[in-house]
């Protein structure tokens, strides 16, 4: 008899930055790897510091990434896994206590999940709400170190829990600027748990690793330690935080400054030589600017070792120095920067990588997907699959769409058209983005 086959759930996620909004849509293959169906990204302009300041604009911009989303893929869609920020973030530890009836039963996980949902009804401060609960270790009958209880004997079990806590303002912003899309919200994660699902390794998160995604307006910090994540913190300082020092620093607009930082941006001064000049056009016919590019180099050291320093005090805070022996893995948009990994091992003394969002991807994925960019959208992706599969959250995905379906179509068949008039268009294309794409040079 033929084997029955089960259709693997199909998730989208949806990440909204500071700077850019994500939708990916995807699904795990036979064997368990995550395969990118679509995807789709808008520059975001009505979020500041991880939390919602524009409904509008963050409504606009959620459209674009969804319409892009589905025809790239050809499937509608009208659940999606959202992701949170923000410097309202807190977190706080609690143990939870359960008696049980007799010692002669064993341990269920219903015994698990009410002493998890005892964890819901603790006294917050007022407009907060808890967002995670992530046990830390058990304990059955005073016997510490349990990371599993269920199948054992016991009368007293207790729990060790990181409590993951955010505003209820910020939450119901989000959900707002989703149903205004038609979309409806199936579950919230907080952004560097999700990040941390795509980029780290098993072998990481057991030996202790701390994870610094670097977004936009913030950053956040995820520790790891024998498999279980002991510490999270959100730094109000991210990327446009540098792009507004460059700003004063050089004195430009704020969009030559983005351009700098990202094209002739370094993290490490001392890479950089000194003899480097870039030049910007000057405004209303005045004379080009010059800066130099080891000065530039300098005012976004400043600020990474900032934020690095901010990392150091957490960990330090969460009792957790010298026993990371996975070192910092960086991510985010901020992690692109130049020699950033050299300067994060210089001044925290850690080893340090870059983590790309790979670690789960089947093959054949687009080289965009794989950038530090997409890693929170990535990681709850996969946290979506895994609650879908597992059965904690239950909603079925429409069918595809006649009109989105042909919408796919013709961008397909424009984009695939290597003829007379797409070589006009190619070469036109290549003509107006030599180097007015951003207007500066390196002067001789």
């Amino acid at each position: 008899m033929e084997k029955a086959f089960k259709k693997p759930a199909t998730v989208v996620a949806l990440d909204i930055g500071t700077t850019k909004v994500c939708v990916v849509i995807g699904r795990k293959n036979e064997h368990g790897q995550l395969e990118i169906l679509g995807y789709g990204k808008e520059v975001s302009e009505g979020v500041s510091r991880g939390v919602v300041s524009n409904i509008e604009k963050t409504v606009n911009a959620i459209n674009s990434a969804t319409e892009r989303a589905r025809r790239r893929s050809e499937i509608d869609f009208d659940w999606v896994h959202v992701g949170i920020a923000g410097q309202h973030i807190k977190t706080l530890q609690h143990r939870g206590l359960l008696t049980r009836e007799s010692n002669l039963t064993e341990i269920s996980a219903e015994d698990i999940n009410r002493l998890e949902n005892d964890m819901q009804k603790l006294v917050l401060p007022p407009g907060d709400k808890i967002i995670h609960v992530i046990p830390q270790e058990y304990l059955v009958d005073d016997e510490p170190g349990i990371t599993d209880p269920i199948g054992m004997s016991g009368v007293r079990l207790e729990a060790n829990y990181h409590i993951i806590t955010g505003q209820i303002t910020a939450t119901n912003n989000i959900i707002r600027c989703v149903e205004r899309n038609n979309l409806k919200v199936a579950d919230v994660t907080l952004e560097p748990i999700a990040s941390a699902a795509a980029v780290l390794s098993t072998e990481e998160r057991e030996a202790g690793v701390a994870l610094v995604d670097i977004g936009g307006g913030t950053t956040d910090l995820t520790i790891f330690h024998e498999g279980v994540v002991r510490h999270t913190a959100v730094i109000p300082f991210g990327g446009t935080a540098i792009t507004k020092d460059i700003k004063e620093g050089c004195t430009v607009m704020p969009q030559q400054a983005e351009k700098l930082k990202v094209k002739f941006g370094a993290a490490l001064a001392n890479e950089v030589f000194d003899n480097r000049i870039i030049s910007i056009p000057g405004l209303k016919g005045r004379e080009p600017k010059e800066i130099s590019e080891k000065n530039l180099a300098r005012i976004i050291q400043a600020r990474v070792e900032e934020i690095l320093d901010y990392v150091i005090w957490e960990i330090q805070r969460a009792g957790f120095d010298r026993k990371l022996v996975g070192g910092i893995v960086l991510t985010g948009g901020g992690a692109l920067l130049k020699d950033i990994d050299k300067l994060a091992e210089f001044h925290t003394g850690m080893s340090t990588r870059i983590g790309f969002p790979i670690e789960n991807l089947a093959q054949g994925y687009a080289d965009e997907i794989s950038s530090p960019i997409y890693a929170t959208a990535i990681g709850l992706l996969q946290k979506g699959i895994e609650d879908v599969e597992s059965g904690r959250i239950k909603y079925q995905l429409s069918e595809p769409t006649p009109e989105v379906v042909e919408e796919a179509k013709v961008e397909t068949t424009i984009k695939d058209d290597d003829g007379f008039l797409g070589g006009i268009f190619s070469k036109t294309k290549k003509w107006f983005e030599t180097e007015p794409d951003t207007g500066f040079y390196k002067a001789e």
